[in-house]
């Protein structure tokens, strides 16, 4: 059963018409920072207006070229909440360059126009990835490349001489004068791994050895990859000083295998995996340790390692409903408020609304992610669309978990809000790869040929072999 889809000309005008609309969101918020903070029209907002609308349109264009029949609700989701993170990142900026005046020290580098320069180029590998990928089911042929490139990209921060430590974690590498989060391209080549190997061991991994309370349990001898997964996302724990990245791969590669195998079993002893090595880890870790500790009291030690916490929750409290305004708080407070914390400043200046508002738009990707996955012809399609909907799904949670202290704080960043080109880049990779499969799913299916049109060009066929 396909899905319905809109005729070309409208489906391509709504597209266009939201990304219009999203366009000119970001721009008002660019105003309103640079009002709240002058009491003047910025000069750039035209410029900017314009910029984002050059990016998006050249987008907009390549996916009505080059995957017509996409979902037309996600690019346009995409572009709000990447306007948006340029917006914040700007208004945290001029917020650290007065903080730096006021104590008498030169102002910090401004990391928005960065950003934009990371938008840029994710939106042209956006595009590349639409024009080279025509059929996703190729990418099954380089399953083993993309899981050694991947595995390679992802142990790289753990090389020394190579891999930057930042903030207590080993997850970088230094490029001259740019740090580099290769974890972030790595989990996409190894969600295309899992995806081909799920596919053609699914059979295997289905079989069941027994039936416990209602459960159908695995063989043991098929308990390998599951296994393995576990061992790889502890030695990141280990190695690179990283629970989110750890939690993050080992959690699509379990979801990923109940997708292919519809065992409940598998999510269970994943969940036993997951729940062991985590006391483990808080036993032998001091940072995973401090972390659960700050988590389960962050107003133990308000001024030393609870203090970001603190100041987070303290600021989406002062925010309220409707926020303080853009530009009008003191987000800042906040270490780290432009990649770990970006959610407490959304919090403090746009208030419960503007923090709804963004996670209903995360909502709308993964679940026109995961209809793109149920409607999917093929089984490749199906599992790289629903670990790629997963996958963002559940870094969504894991870091709105940390900062409202629903869970642990991991460190991870909140997709295109986050300052960091590794994150935007790669996932503006992911989002047109789910783009491409959605194009496929949504595609009408070829027309029958009825028995007579079919005996009549064979017959066609051969007269005119006859006559040659």
């Amino acid at each position: 059963m396909t899905a319905p889809t809109l005729p070309g000309r409208t489906r391509r005008g709504t597209e266009l018409t939201l990304l219009v609309f999203a366009t000119t969101l970001a721009t008002v918020g660019y105003a309103a920072v640079g009002i709240a903070k002058t009491g003047t029209l910025p000069s750039g907002t035209l410029g900017y207006g314009l910029g984002l609308g050059a990016l998006y349109g050249l987008a907009h264009l390549a996916v009505r070229r080059f995957a017509p029949y996409a979902d037309p609700l996600i690019l346009p989701c995409v572009a709000l909440l990447n306007g948006l993170g340029i917006v914040l990142v700007r208004r945290l900026d001029l917020a650290a360059a007065d903080s730096a005046r006021q104590a008498g020290k030169l102002a910090p580098r401004a990391d928005a126009p960065l950003q934009l320069m990371w938008t840029t180029i994710g939106v042209g590998l956006f595009v590349a990835v639409l024009v080279v990928i025509r059929d996703h089911t190729r990418l099954s042929r380089y399953a083993y490349t993309a899981a050694a490139t991947g595995l390679v990209l992802l142990l790289l921060p753990a090389v020394p001489g190579v891999g930057a430590t930042i903030n207590g974690a080993r997850l970088w590498i230094r490029v001259g004068p740019i740090t580099l989060q290769p974890s972030e391209l790595a989990k996409i080549l190894l969600m295309v791994f899992f995806a081909s190997f799920l596919v053609s061991k699914r059979d295997v991994l289905s079989l069941a050895s027994r039936r416990v309370w209602g459960l159908d349990l695995p063989r043991a001898r098929d308990l390998g990859p599951v296994l393995l997964a576990w061992a790889a996302s502890i030695a990141v724990l280990v190695r690179e000083n990283d629970l989110g990245s750890s939690l993050l791969f080992f959690g699509i590669f379990v979801v990923m295998l109940y997708i292919a195998t519809e065992r409940t079993s598998w999510l269970l002893i994943g969940l036993g995996l997951f729940a062991g090595s985590s006391f483990v880890a808080y036993r032998l870790f001091g940072h995973v340790r401090s972390r659960v500790d700050t988590w389960l009291d962050p107003f133990a030690d308000p001024s030393g390692q609870g203090y970001q916490l603190v100041q987070g929750l303290f600021g989406m409290g002062t925010g309220g409903i409707f926020g303080t305004g853009l530009g009008e708080g003191a987000p800042n407070t906040v270490p780290f408020a432009k990649t770990d914390f970006i959610l407490a400043a959304i919090g403090e200046e746009l208030g419960l609304v503007g923090v709804m508002a963004v996670l209903m738009l995360f909502a709308l990707i993964v679940e026109r992610g995961l209809r793109t996955a149920l409607t999917c012809r093929d089984s490749f399609g199906k599992l790289l669309a629903g670990g790629l909907s997963f996958a963002l799904a559940l870094q969504v949670f894991v870091i709105v978990g940390g900062v409202t202290g629903l869970i642990p704080l991991t460190g991870v960043t909140l997709p295109w809000l986050s300052y960091g080109g590794s994150s935007v880049v790669s996932n503006y990779v992911l989002i047109a790869l789910l783009l491409r499969i959605s194009d496929a799913a949504r595609r009408p299916a070829p027309a029958p040929v009825s028995p007579a049109a079919a005996r009549a060009t064979l017959q066609d066929a051969q007269t005119t072999v006859v006559r040659r």
